[in-house]
């Protein structure tokens, strides 16, 4: 659903409102703008219903609004009923839907495997989630070249796969939230991440670096006016960074990291940048694809490190807000991302926006690097943060 609204989006800015390469560019930037607002105005609420709430429960019913969502863009573009305003409020419902899906998802994890095999099982689960990312975008750009409404039936059908296989889930419940004023639950999520450095470092590293180095949101542009390779092509395109992704959640699942494991973390995100920079400037269709795989690859190992040590550097009955403020970090630096890199194209061009931005994730780890030495001296995927000290006597 993602590949086909961006390219839907921009092709109709460019054919039906007559809009110029970098014009339909800054599009790009307003539908990731559009779905990060509700990401933001929801997050404290999402966070709080995850740790609350039965978290299967939260995550099927937001993902059947993604279903009702698929079967709208289905009959808009059966009945040639497909606009800019459609596609951008369906852009920021699906947002809506998505914040309360993360942080559920991600909490529900260590509910279900032991703390000693979290690391191997985010992995695992790395893989399940980046086969379906190589297999969706492809199929995407197949389907959108044959029939518009394809892709979103397809969608549809498989949104309805996932409400059941979540429903089908069988866990250990969660320790309940304490009973006190839902405002100052939120606030204490927040304030956990922020006095623990290490956490903070962890949240925002992955915020200001993909902030700057993303280069999804231009992919459209890239596909139909610079590398010229069409829907198809684009599907390959999006499919490439996953597939790259999935390449290094297989070696991980079998082969888990637990040595350096915060330096790992940083250079992994230095890669990512410098493979966006060469994406950029590519002017090969392979080429370009083989730096999409690389950046997907490099942001996989830094997504399972950094995941590994949120999940395991907060107390269980704070998981859903912590995730929720991980994913709302998360969101920020792809949709913000993408309306970043909107207004820098329409500047620059895609090229310029795609080709600094990766220079400047380059920037932000080794800024990163300095202001919090904590990530570099993990050595393990041991917890760091502090448990609060009982303060009743001893008897």
């Amino acid at each position: 659903m993602v590949v086909v609204i961006g390219a839907q989006t921009y092709k109709i800015a460019r054919e039906a409102y007559g809009m110029s390469e970098a014009q339909a560019a800054f599009m790009l930037g307003v539908l990731g703008f559009v779905q990060f607002v509700p990401y933001l105005l929801l997050t404290p609420v999402a966070g709080l219903l995850a740790d609350r709430m039965d978290r299967r429960y939260v995550a099927a019913t937001a993902s059947t609004v993604d279903l009702v969502l698929a079967l709208i863009l289905a009959g808009a573009n059966h009945f040639a009923a497909l606009s800019l305003p459609l596609l951008l409020s369906i852009a920021a419902f699906y947002g809506a839907a998505r914040v309360f899906i993360n942080p559920s998802l991600s909490a529900i994890v260590p509910n279900i495997v032991p703390a000693e095999m979290l690391p191997r099982a985010i992995a695992f689960s790395s893989i399940s989630w980046q086969s379906g990312a190589i297999i969706g975008p492809s199929l995407a750009g197949f389907l959108l070249a044959r029939n518009a409404a394809l892709p979103y039936f397809f969608s549809a059908m498989l949104l309805a796969v996932v409400v059941v296989a979540l429903l089908a889930i069988r866990h250990r419940a969660p320790p309940a939230a304490a009973k006190e004023p839902a405002l100052k639950l939120m606030s204490d999520g927040a304030r956990f991440v922020w006095h623990e450095r290490f956490l903070l470092g962890c949240v925002t590293l992955d915020l200001f670096a993909v902030l700057l180095g993303g280069a999804t949101a231009m992919l459209p542009a890239f596909a139909y006016d610079i590398l010229k390779v069409g829907a198809e092509g684009l599907g390959l395109m999006r499919a490439a960074p996953a597939l790259g992704a999935s390449l290094v959640g297989i070696y991980l699942g079998f082969h888990p990291l637990n040595r350096n494991v915060g330096a790992k973390m940083l250079w992994s995100v230095a890669i990512y940048g410098l493979a966006t920079l060469a994406f950029g400037l590519s002017t090969s269709f392979p080429f370009s694809l083989a730096m999409l795989a690389l950046l997907g690859g490099a942001d996989a190992i830094s997504v399972f490190i950094r995941n590994t040590l949120t999940q395991l550097n907060t107390p269980d009955a704070m998981r859903g807000r912590v995730a929720s403020i991980s994913g709302l970090a998360i969101s920020a630096s792809n949709e913000l991302g993408e309306m970043q890199s909107g207004l820098a194209a329409a500047l620059l061009g895609p090229v310029g926006a795609v080709a600094l931005g990766g220079a400047g994730a380059i920037v932000i780890t080794a800024i990163w690097t300095m202001i919090f030495p904590e990530l570099k001296r993990a050595k393990t995927f041991a917890p760091q943060y502090r448990e609060p000290q009982n303060k009743e006597p001893v008897t």
